[in-house]
């Protein structure tokens, strides 16, 4: 079965980087991991071919030489999935959709035209697609029904399939699910709350996949919650450690995790020494009360400052999530969240307006209330520039207001040079270099630093234009350079690649401000009483 995967196109988003991956001679931040773990799980005597939309249009000859095309993506993705499977059914090819879109939404008139509907995960109900294509079916849908696999049996990721040079950094999985119960959070619908864990194994093959590939830059685990099941992480991490040792450190490693990671140092320390560098928490907002709303208990049980800076000071660099729009929230919230940021210091802050998913608990009960707004805007797809999908309990226009605000503060050009050097003058020294010179690498194996190549010094010569000769940020990127050179300089090439990311986030913010204020112009007036829905936190028991 000559099959042809295609991963959707993205539109631009907060994590797009698009100014980025120009700088570094890329076209995408990730490869669309969870179409590549599809092909390893499918009959490996088919051929495959893999076109990422997002790098690339599908050839002409693609489309002449496939018997069968299966398409995988997320909410956001799906008018471009709309799309791919309108090109392959208008040249007779079946179609086999499948994903978080899918699964979440199969009924979506974006996947009409599917012929098959792969759904949950793959380990269970790809087997039933491949037994029922040998009994010569043409159409059908395929449910896990509520059952979720174990993963010790998933096999590496065909990571050969990929344009390698066309993404910045590789993506692993290690688990599955999250123990919390936030209402918002769709991945405890998808993955479910016990979190389930391939072995150290596994993935020690899969890095050693892509080590033979010839890769040798970032790796990010793509766990909604690295340290939902602490106990298996820490046997994956000796071993991890001991894998990077023996190869030189070839990879460093980036992931996302819940805020109680600053309660296990030890579990820090581990990750610091296997080469983590940075981790994406979701903090969500300082407000308490809006934190207790949307379930996110685990973000009251201790400072959220406090934690920023225990995570830092170990050496991991943090990265947050940060969303407006609760129920209950108070006037002044999104400016609550930079003053948060700028306290921390965290460089990069995502921040988005609340959304209902599909099937959520928030879902749930905003149907119930009559509050969802299933036509809107934000109901075509999430992205950061979205308006709420559901009736607020504060003026709409307030919060977007209040977010379009907080978010060209964040990212204003001074100030972000500000935050990232009083951030990095924090981070300690890198633990790995100094693992790696008491144990050095031998034998065939052993990689060497990678030396600056045209590129990096393409990349550094652009920056360097921009924000220390072209713009009004010239004396503080100067400062900050000499500054980081003089106090900190073990973080001095880091240093500089996250002051790059601004290029990006400046361009960001007018995308931002465009998107929200043409979908105000849409909205009807505000209604002059709010009474119907309830002005103070609605706290929803466990």
């Amino acid at each position: 079965m000559r099959t042809l995967f295609i991963y959707p196109e993205f539109p631009k988003t907060f994590w797009s980087y698009e100014k980025i991956l120009e700088l570094i001679n890329r076209k995408v931040l990730l490869p669309p991991l969870g179409l590549l773990t599809v092909a390893a799980l499918l009959p490996q005597s088919w051929e495959m071919k893999l076109v990422d939309r997002n790098v690339r249009e599908v050839r002409q000859e693609e489309w002449d030489w496939a018997e069968l095309v299966v398409i995988s993506g997320m909410i956001v993705q799906k008018a471009d999935m709309a799309t791919q499977i309108a090109r392959a059914k208008s040249r007779g090819l079946p179609v086999a959709v499948g994903g978080p879109f899918a699964s979440s939404t199969p009924d979506a008139p974006e996947l009409e035209g599917a012929d098959f509907k792969v759904l949950d995960e793959g380990e269970i109900t790809l087997p039933l697609f491949v037994e029922a294509l040998a009994r010569g079916e043409t159409s059908g849908r395929f449910t896990a029904g509520g059952e979720k696999p174990d993963v010790t049996g998933t096999p590496v990721p065909r990571f050969d399939l990929l344009e390698l040079d066309a993404y910045s950094e590789m993506s692993v999985q290690f688990s599955r699910g999250c123990p919390f119960n936030c209402e918002f959070c769709d991945i405890i619908v998808l993955y479910g709350r016990k979190p389930r864990t391939k072995t150290p194994q596994q993935l020690v093959a899969e890095l050693q996949c892509l080590y033979e590939l010839g890769w040798r830059r970032s790796v990010f685990l793509v766990d909604d919650n690295f340290i939902g099941n602490k106990r298996n992480v820490k046997l994956l991490l000796p071993a991890l450690r001991q894998w990077q040792i023996e190869h030189g450190y070839p990879f460093s490693f980036a992931t996302e995790a819940s805020v109680d990671l600053a309660a296990d140092q030890e579990l820090m320390d581990q990750m610091v020494e296997c080469r983590f560098e940075s981790v994406f928490l979701g903090i969500e907002t300082p407000d308490a009360a809006s934190l207790a709303t949307a379930r996110k208990l685990q973000n009251t049980r201790s400072s959220l400052e406090e934690s920023v800076e225990k995570i830092t000071a170990t050496g991991l660099r943090v990265m947050a999530g940060f969303i407006i729009g609760f129920d209950g929230e108070q006037k002044g919230a999104g400016q609550r969240i930079v003053e948060f940021v700028n306290r921390t210091g965290i460089p990069h802050a995502m921040m988005g307006m609340l959304q209902a998913l599909p099937n959520t608990a928030m879902w749930t009960r905003l149907e119930q209330e009559g509050r969802l707004i299933q036509d809107s805007d934000a109901a075509k797809g999430v992205n950061q520039t979205n308006l709420l999908n559901f009736e607020p309990t504060r003026p709409i226009r307030d919060i977007a207001e209040e977010y379009m605000e907080a978010f060209a503060d964040l990212y204003e050009a001074n100030a972000y040079i500000d935050r990232v050097y009083s951030y990095f003058l924090k981070l300690p020294p890198q633990r790995y270099k100094q693992i790696r010179r008491e144990n050095p690498p031998s034998g065939p194996q052993a990689s060497a630093e990678r030396g600056i190549s045209w590129v990096d010094l393409r990349a550094l010569a652009i920056v360097v234009w921009r924000q220390g000769i072209r713009r009004d940020t010239r004396w503080r990127f100067w400062n900050s350079l000499f500054g980081m050179a003089r106090h900190n300089p073990a973080r001095f090439t880091g240093f500089i690649s996250i002051l790059a990311h601004n290029e990006h986030f400046l361009e960001y913010r007018g995308i931002v401000r465009r998107e929200i204020e043409d979908q105000l112009a849409l909205l009807p007036p505000d209604p002059p009483e709010r009474a119907r829905v309830p002005a103070e936190p609605v706290l929803v028991p466990n």
